[in-house]
C-alpha cells in the first residue's frame, strides 16, 4: 500500500472539524451592553428616586401638624396654602389621571383618587379658591390662548383645569411669574411649581417647608403616583415654571418678586 505524502491525511485516519485558531474575547462590546442596560435602568428608574427619598425620610403627620399649626393662621395666602397642602399630604389618595364627568363649580372626583393637578386644585379650595371656576371663565374667554392638546373644540368644566399644561397657562395669565431656578433660596413657602419629568410629562405641586428641624429646607408636597407626599424632591427634575398664585395686594403694590 502507497504510504501518504507528509502533511496529508486520508479520511479515515483524521475525523472532526478543521482546526481553527481560538478568538480573542471582545471586552469592548460586552462593556458596551452593560453601559446600555446601565443607562436604560437609569432612566426609566428615576420616576422611583423620589419614592425611594421618601422611605429614607420618614416623615410624619405630628411633624406635619406642628408646621400646620403655625401656617395656617398666617395673613399670607403662600403660607395657608402650604398648611393646606401638609395636611393634604396625610390623606389616602390613589393616584388616578382619568376622565371623570364631575359637578360645576367647586366639582371634583372621589375624594380617595387625583393627579398631581389635583393637590394644587384641592389645596387652593382650602383657602377659598376654585380653580375650576377660575380656569373656565378665563378659557370661556380666551379659550385659543390655551393648549391645543387634546382635540377639545371648547372647554370642558370637567378636565381642563385637572390638566397641568392648562393650570401653567392659568398661571403665567393670572398669578406671578417666577424664574425657575435651581437655588432653594428662589422658593417661598406657598410657591407653585411645574416639572418636566423623564418621560416629557409634567408634573405640579406646592413648596412646603421641611419636617421637624429640616424646616428651614425647601420641601414639596405632590402625586407623582403613589399618592400625595411630603418630600425633598424640588430639584429631583427640571424645574420648567414657577409661580406665586394667589398674591396679596400688599405685594401687589409694592413689586415684590
Amino acid at each position: 500500500m502507497a504510504r501518504s505524502k507528509p502533511g496529508f491525511y486520508h479520511t479515515i485516519e483524521y475525523i472532526g472539524p478543521r482546526p481553527q485558531k481560538p478568538k480573542r474575547p471582545n471586552f469592548f462590546g460586552g462593556w458596551v451592553i452593560v453601559v446600555i442596560a446601565v443607562g436604560i435602568a437609569c432612566w426609566f428608574g428615576r420616576p422611583l428616586v423620589p419614592f425611594l427619598k421618601a422611605a429614607q425620610q420618614g416623615v410624619s403627620m405630628e411633624q406635619a401638624e406642628m408646621l400646620i399649626d403655625s401656617l395656617a393662621t398666617s395673613a399670607a395666602p403662600g403660607d395657608r396654602l402650604a398648611a393646606a397642602a401638609l395636611a393634604h399630604s396625610g390623606e389616602e389618595i390613589a393616584y388616578d389621571p382619568s376622565y371623570y364627568k364631575i359637578s360645576y363649580p367647586n366639582g371634583d372626583i372621589a375624594s380617595g383618587k387625583g393627579n398631581s393637578a389635583d393637590v394644587v386644585i384641592r389645596c387652593l379650595r382650602k383657602i377659598g379658591i376654585d380653580l375650576q371656576k377660575e380656569v373656565h371663565d378665563d378659557m370661556a374667554q380666551h379659550f385659543r390662548l390655551y393648549p391645543q392638546l387634546w382635540g377639545a373644540i371648547g372647554p370642558d368644566t370637567s378636565i381642563d383645569h385637572r390638566r397641568v399644561a392648562n393650570l401653567q397657562r392659568f398661571l403665567e395669565r393670572k398669578g406671578e411669574t417666577v424664574p425657575a431656578s435651581r437655588d432653594a433660596a428662589d422658593y417661598r413657602v406657598g410657591d407653585i411649581v411645574i416639572w418636566s419629568l423623564a418621560n416629557a410629562e409634567q408634573h405640579i405641586g406646592i413648596v412646603v417647608p421641611g419636617p421637624g428641624n429640616r424646616s428651614h429646607e425647601t420641601w414639596v408636597v405632590h402625586n407623582m403616583g403613589s399618592g400625595v407626599k411630603w418630600e425633598n424632591v424640588l430639584f429631583d427634575f427640571k424645574v420648567t415654571a414657577h409661580f406665586r398664585y394667589p398674591r396679596t395686594q400688599a405685594e401687589k403694590d409694592s413689586g415684590v418678586k
